[in-house]
């Protein structure tokens, strides 16, 4: 009985490991199939060099320089204010 018990837990991993071999052979098929699917969809995507080159001069209104010392004032006054404002005032 002992030797019938053994042996059935020796087929059953045997088949358990075929099982997942299967599983792991059928996990790289997919794998492979899908990249190559994804490869093939993104040259499908693909269209042609498009280069639009604008030599306007007109500027944005973060590309001027005053803009930027302005608002790195008012955020160090901010700042200064948040961390002298938790500080208690000896008398």
């Amino acid at each position: 009985m002992g030797f019938r018990i053994s042996m059935t837990y020796l087929l059953n991993y045997l088949n358990h490991l075929r099982m997942k071999k299967i599983s792991s052979l059928w996990a790289r098929f997919t794998t492979l199939f899908l990249l190559c699917f994804f490869s093939v969809l993104t040259f499908a995507q693909d269209k042609g060099v498009d280069v639009d080159i604008s030599l306007k001069k007109e500027n944005e209104w973060y590309q001027n320089p005053v803009v930027w010392v302005i608002g790195g004032a008012v955020f160090i006054l901010l700042l200064v204010a948040l961390l002298r404002g938790g500080q208690k005032k000896s008398a």
